[in-house]
C-alpha cells in the first residue's frame, strides 16, 4: 500500500511539468506533432494516477477505456501517416490492455479504475510481459538521454530547455518505468 502512494505521488507530480510544456512552448516552431505527443503524455499520466491511486480514479474504468481508445486510434492515425509516435501509440494500447484485461469479477473496486487492490492477474500475461519489455528498454534509453542532455546542457546552456527535450524525456523514463513495473506486477 505504501508503494501505490509512493507511486500515486510520483505520477502525479509529472502532472507539472507536463502542463508547463504545454502552456510555455512554442509550439508553431516545434510542430504540432510535439503539442500532440505532450498532450497525450498529459493524458497517460493523469491515467497513471488513476491506476497506482489506492483510492481510485474519480472516472469509472469505461470512461478510460473510451479516451484510451481515442488516444490509441489518434496516434495510429498519425503513425500511419509520418511514422512518428509509435511510443504514443504503444503506451496508450498498453494502458487500454492494462484496464481492459483486469479482472471485472469481483468488482471490490466498483466501477473505479485501480490496480493498486487488484489481487488477480491481467488475461494474456504474455502481452503484459513482452510490453513491459519494451518499456523498461525504453526507459532506460531515456535515462541514458536524460544524462547525456545534461551534460550538454551544462556546456551550452539553456538549447534544450527551450524545446522541452529534458522534461520530456525525464517523463518518459518515468512512465516507462511505471508501465513496466505495473505490467510486470500485474501479469506475473
Amino acid at each position: 500500500m505504501l508503494v501505490d502512494w509512493v507511486l500515486t505521488a510520483v505520477f502525479a507530480a509529472l502532472v507539472l511539468p507536463c502542463v508547463l510544456r504545454l502552456v510555455r512552448l512554442d509550439y508553431a516552431r516545434l510542430g504540432h506533432g510535439v503539442r500532440h505527443g505532450d498532450l497525450a503524455e498529459l493524458l497517460l499520466v493523469l491515467a497513471m494516477v488513476a491506476m497506482f491511486s489506492p483510492v481510485g480514479g474519480p472516472i469509472p474504468a469505461a470512461g478510460w477505456q473510451a479516451v484510451l481508445v481515442l488516444t490509441t486510434g489518434w496516434f495510429a492515425v498519425a503513425w500511419w501517416r509520418n511514422r512518428t509516435c509509435a511510443h504514443h501509440v504503444l503506451s496508450a494500447a498498453a494502458m487500454l490492455y492494462m484496464v481492459t484485461a483486469m479482472p471485472h469479477a469481483g468488482m471490490d473496486h466498483g466501477p473505479w479504475l485501480t490496480m493498486a487492490t487488484m489481487d488477480a492477474r491481467l488475461a494474456v500475461p504474455l502481452v503484459a510481459v513482452v510490453a513491459a519489455g519494451y518499456f523498461v528498454a525504453d526507459a532506460a534509453w531515456s535515462g541514458v538521454l536524460v544524462v547525456r542532455r545534461s551534460a550538454v546542457a551544462g556546456a551550452d546552456s539553456g538549447s534544450g530547455a527551450a524545446s522541452g527535450h529534458a522534461s520530456r524525456a525525464v517523463c518518459r523514463a518515468a512512465m516507462g518505468a511505471g508501465m513496466g513495473y505495473m505490467l510486470l506486477a500485474s501479469a506475473l
